[in-house]
């Protein structure tokens, strides 16, 4: 079992194990009986790591956010199915409203972060302080500092708060998206010193800092207005230096058993009965490619690469080999799979017609065979509803990128940062690589990372048209608060 469920199961223990009715009660925790060891205090931070568990899903919405906006992936609509009230056609041509369900649900899902990781550190600080509770409370303040990254880069200007313990009536106004980025960058610098410089990649360690600290820094043009290569670059070093190394397979850090992955900083750890909400792959697969993976489950058919994206792959890429499913489909044990409609041995055309194919404008093969899938994460034998994969929030690749790009954006030459990810990929390396080049290379290296949509931003190409989506004004770059957040609280509307 992950060792993240294991704490959870700790975590639950100590605070609901004890049922005597004739036990002392008390409004918090005595500080001379909790906690009694190192242990006990390092699962007084569980509940924080729990609140990323909806991040991948669409309870959750922040990576669907991510990539069905971008121009990688769609949902598009196959006649009857996958409309569902068109929020997955609204997303990727940049139609959303404040009352749709992904821009709901992610401000939701940030804030339960946000709120959680509060309400650890006011219960840290109530306690005796020494070396463990001081680590533990910027552990869970870089965590909480994670969340508000996370709202800034997608809302903008929001509320900022840093305690739970608020009047009860209490309705928070909004602080601008520069403040809120130098009130993060400040946290998670202090922390540093704190921090574990240790290879877990479920915690809040000294490299997991460095990668958000790189990730505010090399954001900063969009975040405040002014840029911050060098700086970007120093955090970046820092976590180069540290125990992490490619994988000789480019499919190495997204198996189905990728815990120990030398590429991942930070991840989700799910797990297909303890902590589900990874179903990427019930989304993408063909109705009946259960039969190739031997799943007890049927999948959906919906989600598919972007045509024009797909094109962006030299055939020799390892990468569109593998991560990419197309071509003629057979069951597990080698036999043709013959679609259920047509009668037709199943073939996965990787050019989408259209984003929209209704019944009558399309051929039934069209709306339900066209589309390469997503297979950039191992879908095992017997696959359930919900894998097992542990999703990296932070990898390397995307980081020897990032350096490849301040080196580049201050005139220097990022080809060597560039290079072994393409050779690894099977394809030339580049001598003099432009940004543009660069902004492609990140597209096809962290294609369904949750990284796009960022990426088009930073680089000035998120207004631009794209398959199925058309040239838009800079009013999309963040989402609007939802609507019912601004009922509760008229202040987030100003």
């Amino acid at each position: 079992m992950k060792k993240l469920i294991i704490l959870i199961s700790l975590i639950s223990f100590v605070f609901t194990g004890c049922t005597k009715l004739d036990e002392v009660i008390y409004d918090r925790i005595p500080n001379n009986e909790y906690p009694e060891n190192a242990d006990q205090v390092a699962n007084l931070s569980v509940d924080a790591y729990k609140r990323l568990q909806n991040l991948a899903d669409d309870n959750g919405w922040w990576f669907l956010a991510q990539e069905i906006s971008s121009d990688g992936f769609c949902g598009p609509t196959r006649a009857s199915d996958w409309f569902d009230g068109g929020k997955w056609l609204v997303m990727h041509q940049h139609n959303w409203s404040n009352d749709v369900e992904g821009v709901n649900r992610m401000w939701s899902t940030f804030w339960e972060g946000i709120t959680s990781s509060n309400q650890i550190i006011d219960l840290l600080k109530q306690l005796e302080q020494n070396d463990d509770i001081r680590a533990k409370i910027a552990e869970v303040e870089v965590m909480r500092s994670f969340y508000f990254y996370l709202l800034m880069d997608n809302y903008g200007s929001a509320p900022y708060l840093t305690t739970a313990n608020l009047p009860g009536d209490f309705l928070p106004t909004k602080i601008s998206r520069e403040a809120i980025y130098d009130s993060l960058v400040t946290t998670v610098e202090k922390s540093l010193p704190y921090l574990k410089l240790t290879d877990n990649k479920l915690l809040a360690t000294r490299y997991m800092a460095f990668a958000l600290l790189s990730k505010l820094y090399i954001n900063s043009e969009v975040y405040t207005g002014t840029a911050q290569w060098a700086k970007a670059e120093m955090y970046i070093d820092s976590l180069l230096a540290g125990p992490y190394s490619l994988e000789s397979d480019v499919s190495a850090p997204f198996k189905t058993n990728n815990d120990r992955s030398s590429e991942i900083i930070f991840s989700i750890p799910y797990d297909e009965d303890n902590f589900e909400g990874f179903r990427i792959h019930m989304r993408t697969l063909h109705y009946q490619h259960n039969l190739t993976f031997d799943m007890p489950v049927g999948p959906w058919n919906g989600f598919a690469v972007v045509p024009t994206f797909f094109d962006t792959y030299e055939d020799a890429d390892l990468r569109k080999q593998q991560w990419f499913i197309y071509g003629p489909q057979f069951t597990s044990s080698g036999e043709e799979i013959i679609e259920s409609i047509t009668g037709e041995p199943l073939v996965i055309d990787p050019y989408l017609p259209a984003l929209f194919m209704e019944d009558g404008a399309f051929t039934p093969a069209q709306i339900r065979t066209t589309g390469a899938r997503a297979g950039k994460y191992e879908i095992k034998m017997g696959a359930k509803e919900n894998l097992s994969n542990n999703f990296p929030l932070f990898r390397l690749t995307d980081f020897y990128l990032m350096k490849a790009e301040v080196v580049i954006r201050q005139g220097g030459n990022g080809d060597q940062w560039i290079n072994p990810i393409r050779e690894r990929a099977g394809v030339a390396p580049w001598s003099g690589a432009t940004i543009d080049q660069l902004l492609a290379e990140r597209g096809r290296e962290l294609w369904l990372e949750g990284h796009r949509r960022q990426d088009l931003i930073r680089y000035g190409k998120w207004e631009n048209s794209w398959w199925e989506k058309p040239a838009t004004d800079g009013s999309k770059r963040t989402f609007p608060i939802p609507k019912w957040a601004i009922d509760a609280n008229p202040n987030l509307g100003n």
